[in-house]
């Protein structure tokens, strides 16, 4: 699949905020007036603008509002909705923290469930497409929500939380790599499922069906060198576990060393998630001999 940028953007920054909003949510960190008001501005700034970024990649952005509309049928119209209530239940606990020093725990419980119900419902955009191996998974949900809590509980200055976080989400995401490698020839596609003529024999491409670029190429389509592919992995692994478990294990970690951490752990989830829709080998690959 082609990694677009915005959705990158989104699903990183995005889950980032809404894994913040769990744990203020939890009152972690217990804070009040200025403090508590710089924490949730970057929370509120990152689940927003995720959800921002996310537009670009439509073609009719002003449209957008329509999503939330197939609430019944679609993980897009889901995550709007759930995103739209944890924004609203968060926004009126993080008022009674700020301004009156009121912390109402069944409320913030609320809006924590609900931010992680929408890191939840973002991971199902993907994790419930068949025709993409890779996604179709039950790790991709475990991943997204761990990249979530893990992101949260180092932006809330939860090093303990983070810590057991990040080992569990750098082992699992390993696994999930070496499990999507697989995917796509577990799942039994082929041109001749592809095109419905395996009754006939083996089925190979005569000739391509466009002379040129179109949207499915340059969408659903995207080549990454098995060797880039791996580089990058460790590249990413080194980021985002190998180094946050160091130095929280290693080393006494103040205000300097968490923001370290934090862009670290940035830095290889950003990656991470570029190889997710990099490597992704959509069906529709199999007409164009492009798997």
């Amino acid at each position: 699949m082609h990694p677009a940028p915005s959705v990158i953007i989104f699903t990183c920054i995005s889950g980032l905020g809404f894994g913040l909003l769990t744990f203020l949510g939890l009152n972690f960190p217990d804070v009040s007036g200025w403090t508590a008001f710089w924490f949730f501005f970057i929370a509120f700034g990152l689940a927003v603008g995720g959800l921002v970024s996310s537009t670009f990649h439509l073609g009719n952005p002003q449209r957008a509002w329509k999503a939330f509309s197939q609430w019944r049928t679609s993980w897009l119209s889901r995550e709007g909705v759930f995103a739209v209530l944890a924004l609203m239940v968060m926004g009126l606990y993080a008022l009674l923290v700020i301004f009156f020093d009121t912390k109402i725990a069944p409320l913030g419980w609320l809006g924590a469930a609900l931010s992680l119900i929408t890191a939840i419902c973002t991971s199902m955009i993907y994790g419930q497409m068949k025709t993409v191996p890779r996604w179709n998974m039950s790790s991709t949900p475990v991943l997204y929500v761990m990249y979530s809590l893990a992101g949260g509980a180092l932006l809330a200055g939860q090093m303990t939380a983070a810590l057991v976080l990040i080992v569990f989400l750098t082992g699992f995401q390993i696994y999930a790599w070496m499990q999507g490698d697989k995917r796509f020839d577990e799942a039994g596609h082929t041109i001749e499922s592809a095109t419905g003529l395996g009754n006939l024999g083996k089925v190979r491409l005569l000739e391509s069906p466009h002379s040129g670029e179109n949207y499915l190429t340059k969408e659903m389509i995207h080549k990454i060198g098995r060797k880039h592919a791996m580089k990058l992995r460790i590249i990413s692994a080194l980021f985002l576990g190998v180094l946050p478990i160091f130095v929280m294990t290693f080393m006494e970690v103040h205000h300097i060393g968490a923001a370290v951490l934090v862009i670290s752990h940035m830095i290889g989830l950003f990656i991470s998630r570029w190889l997710f829709f990099a490597e992704a080998e959509h069906v529709v690959g199999l007409y164009y001999d492009k798997r």
